[in-house]
């Protein structure tokens, strides 16, 4: 990364060589930085002249994980720039430009054209500049730390002697605890949590090995609710808490150490989901070792409930994102209201609106407490009933809300990917039918076959697997221009789900391998979600998965031939072998960190 000082202020090159550019240059004006520019072949880090901060601003700046070009804004000053979901955007400004970018080697192009094309007013006019070219600006905010705009003597004296005021250290670690987390995590988690982030910083154990230690925690856990007795469900719940300390001790010390990497950010994403899945299962073989019951059942609801909410989430998400790029984001009186509360952060309806969605902590507190007080059924049903309450008021509010947006999510992506079709769809989908509609009807049919399983065959059951291959797959190449299509994905999740759940139910699989299936299954849909999310492509080897409806009509013809058992077990031995190539092969390089 190179630095550049725009305007007569050579002294801040040594501070944007503190902040981890490799070398810094000063230019007079815009005309000097596009000539910089145009010859540069890796990120650019610019600083306006009148901006006074800490170092550790700009290093922070310099390393944002959040996008390829950010813009530092400043707490304070005459707002001038919009911002919008972490992303600046056209429109009423409503945050101040704080004279600090770091411009992403692939918009270097585009930083010429801004430059050379910008009216006078120097490094401010950039943002309105580039987005005429189109670039995303993600924001970075100061907090804690200093950064102000001193363009007088007196003035520069006053913010420098403000900036050493500040024990910077000190700061850094308060920022790398979330500024918006969940309730529980807030109170219980992130009182204390800093201790170890410094302690593991000192160790010299990065991100990855603390989510290490996190997911053997959680191993752990899982082991003793299998075991049983009260002890063994005391113990757990304490180690399933100290996981998921851990589990947000590792984003700490990637934030206090500034090391952040495409893997980090990936193994976090998967390490959550496999340590909650792997709790479930212990507490699955836990009930059914004290003979309480319907252990496997509740364990196989609970996958499949929060695998399918957690696609709605991601693809509600990515709504937002494209709303607040079109300057949509805030619409309509839900929108409005919504807003007002996130920002009221110490309101009884703030910490309502965040816990009633149940998030990974409030359900790893449930599961911990509710297992140490009671038994592994009860916690498996809490998950159950909090999971399902929550899923029903998010997708009602998110359905009207999205309604008001009217946002195409998936109209300007490669839907193939996102639905995870296979040949069987790829082939089919030619016909111009309601992709969400088409998804919702097959979703409805395949929940159908769960409550006559004494009535399907081998033939009943291949012709329900192709049924539901032709209704969800024949508009899988229509446009997904509706409102609500960013939905479509879940509900071929749950299509395939729901019919793995009916044909192990049907052909007396034992539950323990369906539930194996289903959490290979989840692993796929996670990673695949991960890297669309951040616009990777898809996994490497995600054609040899065979698509949701390859693998529907796989076991439906396993099942038709009288071996419903090892196809379950052969199909989920293979999706794990091409989920371990795959990220072998895209993980395992001399870059990766």
């Amino acid at each position: 990364m190179l630095g550049v000082v725009v305007g007569e202020r050579p002294e801040l090159a040594d501070q944007l060589r503190a902040a981890g550019a490799r070398d810094a240059v000063t230019v007079a004006d815009l005309d000097g930085l596009a000539k910089v520019a145009s010859t540069a072949e890796e990120p650019l880090l610019l600083c306006a002249d009148d901006l006074v901060a800490h170092t550790a601003v700009l290093r922070h700046l310099a390393t944002s994980p959040v996008g390829p070009t950010v813009a530092l804004l400043l707490p304070e000053g005459a707002a001038d720039v919009r911002e919008e979901r972490g992303r600046l955007v056209p429109g009423p400004p409503t945050a101040a430009f704080g004279g600090a970018l770091r411009v992403g080697a692939d918009d270097l192009p585009a930083l010429v054209a801004a430059a050379r094309g910008a009216t006078p007013g120097g490094l401010d006019a950039l943002p309105a500049a580039l987005f005429g070219t189109g670039t995303t600006i993600f924001a970075h905010r100061v907090r804690l730390l200093v950064a102000t705009r001193a363009s007088t003597p007196p003035d520069r004296v006053a913010a420098e002697a403000a900036v050493a005021a500040v024990d910077s250290d000190a700061a850094e670690l308060r920022l790398a605890v979330k500024e918006k987390d969940d309730l529980f995590a807030t109170y219980f988690v992130s009182t204390w949590s800093p201790v170890l982030t410094r302690w593991s910083a000192r160790l010299g154990l990065g991100p990855s090995a603390v989510t290490a230690i996190s997911v053997a925690f959680a191993v752990a856990a899982a082991a003793l609710f299998a075991v049983g007795g009260r002890s063994a469900l005391v113990a757990g719940a304490v180690l399933l808490y100290l996981g998921f300390v851990l589990d947000c001790v590792d984003g700490q010390v990637a934030r206090y150490t500034r090391n952040f990497s495409a893997f980090g950010g990936w193994l976090d994403t998967m390490a959550d989901r496999a340590k909650e899945y792997v709790v479930y299962a212990g507490l699955a073989i836990g009930a059914t070792r004290a003979d309480l019951g319907d252990g496997w059942t509740l364990a196989i609801a609970a996958i499949t409930l929060q695998t399918v909410r957690h696609k709605t989430d991601a693809w509600y998400g990515a709504l937002h994102d494209e709303a607040a790029s079109r300057s949509a984001a805030a619409t309509g009186r839900l929108s409005s209201l919504s807003n007002r509360v996130q920002a009221d952060q110490g309101s009884i309806m703030y910490w309502l609106k965040r816990t009633v969605v149940f998030p990974i902590g409030e359900r790893w507190a449930l599961l911990a407490l509710a297992a140490a007080l009671f038994d592994q059924r009860v916690a498996l049903v809490a998950v159950l009933v909090w999971g399902g309450l929550a899923a029903a008021y998010t997708l009602l509010l998110r359905t009207m809300r999205a309604r008001a947006m009217r946002v195409p999510v998936l109209a300007t992506v490669n839907t193939t990917r996102y639905r995870d079709d296979g040949v069987p769809a790829r082939f089919l989908g030619r016909r111009r039918i309601p992709p969400l509609a088409a998804a919702v009807v097959a979703a409805v049919g395949a929940a159908a076959l769960l409550f006559v399983p004494d009535e399907i065959n081998r033939w009943s059951v291949l012709a329900a697997a192709v049924a539901l291959v032709l209704v969800a797959g024949l508009p899988a190449a229509a446009p997904h221009e509706g409102a609500l299509d960013w939905l479509v994905p879940a509900a071929l999740r749950a299509v395939e789900f729901v019919f793995v759940i009916a044909v192990g139910a049907a052909f007396e699989v034992p539950q323990s391998l369906v539930y194996g299936l289903l959490m290979v299954l989840a692993l796929h849909h996670y990673d695949l979600t991960a890297r669309l999310e951040k616009r990777l492509g898809g996994p490497p080897l995600h054609w040899l998965s065979l698509g949701w409806d390859g693998r529907v009509l796989v076991l439906a013809i396993g099942a038709a031939a009288g071996l419903a058992g090892p196809t379950f077990a052969a199909l989920a031995s293979y999706l794990l072998v091409v989920f371990g190539a795959g990220v072998a092969r895209a993980w395992a390089t001399p870059t990766v960190q």
